[in-house]
């Protein structure tokens, strides 16, 4: 006959079957959520990369115009207004730069770049009644090919006598 204490000992061990393989499944069912959470933050990381890539580029075609502006904007100030866009004839080059695809700017070539260009108020008058400085906002704009809206960037500077 046997010991009630071994009877205890095998009803005990036939209610355990098969729980180290539940716990087992259980451990990898959390590592694989660990894995796929790893994945989706890689996912939002190269995504962030890229959209920091494409305001990189957009200020720099920004401030590329800006600074042809400054170049070109003669002793009197008398070249700045040629550069408003749309309607301006200087920044038509720039602009097919800015729409041309390989610029760096997705979907740029389907949104017109804008130059504002505008007498700044209170500025001292330059020679000849020219306004003695202007304010130049150039907006570039652009589409991510994961992004729903449009982005842009905006660029101002005072452009002034020398």
């Amino acid at each position: 006959m046997k010991s009630m204490k071994t009877m205890k000992m095998k009803a005990m061990r036939a209610g355990q079957e098969g729980v180290m393989l539940l716990e087992a499944l259980i451990g990898i069912l959390i590592f694989s959520l660990g894995v796929l959470a790893l994945v989706a933050m890689q996912a939002v990381s190269i995504s962030n990369v890229s959209n920091a890539q494409y305001r990189t580029e957009a200020a720099f075609l920004a401030n590329e115009i800006l600074s042809q502006i400054w170049l070109d904007r003669g002793v009197n100030l008398a070249r700045v207004p040629v550069y408003a866009y749309p309607g301006g004839p200087a920044a038509g080059a720039w602009v097919t730069k800015v729409q041309a695809p390989g610029t760096g700017l997705p979907g740029a070539g389907t949104y017109t770049p804008t130059i504002a260009i505008a007498p700044v108020a209170g500025a001292p008058p330059g020679p000849g009644g020219l306004p003695g400085a202007y304010q130049v906002t150039v907006t570039v704009f652009w589409r991510a090919p994961d992004a729903i809206s449009t982005s842009n960037h905006v660029a101002i500077a005072i452009v002034s006598n020398p």
